[in-house]
């Protein structure tokens, strides 16, 4: 199994990126993904999840409504819609997926999930 995040990058403060990240080797159509991050010197934090129906989302504090989780069941892929992005959204992001239907109140948790990508980085910086 593998996950593939792209679509990092340098951005200036208010702007926007969109994350994506493919699954190979297994389908999670039936299984929630989600998006960490880990800025340097700080653990690694959960930022969103979406299950695998994609009607039930999940969001940290510091980025609900302005990050947006969405998922393609047929192509494999979770993406994350980054807007109004500021420095403190700098970090490397993972992709993560999970073989198990999580509920509510183990989702937003790391050791969850058994599946992650590479990271991709995202600086925002003027």
């Amino acid at each position: 199994v593998q996950l593939q995040a792209y679509g990092g990058g340098l951005v200036q403060p208010g702007g926007s990126l969109r994350l994506s990240c493919v699954a190979s080797g297994r389908t999670f159509s039936n299984y929630p993904m989600g998006w960490f991050r880990q800025a340097p010197g700080k653990e690694r934090e959960f930022v969103a999840a979406i299950r695998w129906t994609g009607g039930n989302t999940f969001y940290a504090d510091s980025v609900r409504g302005r990050f947006t989780i969405s998922r393609d069941n047929t192509k494999n892929t979770v993406n994350l819609q980054m807007n109004r992005l500021t420095a403190e959204d700098t970090a490397v992001y993972y992709c993560a997926a999970s073989g198990l239907r999580l509920i509510v109140s183990e989702i937003r948790k790391l050791n969850n999930y058994e599946y992650w990508g590479q990271g991709t980085q995202v600086t925002v910086s003027s």
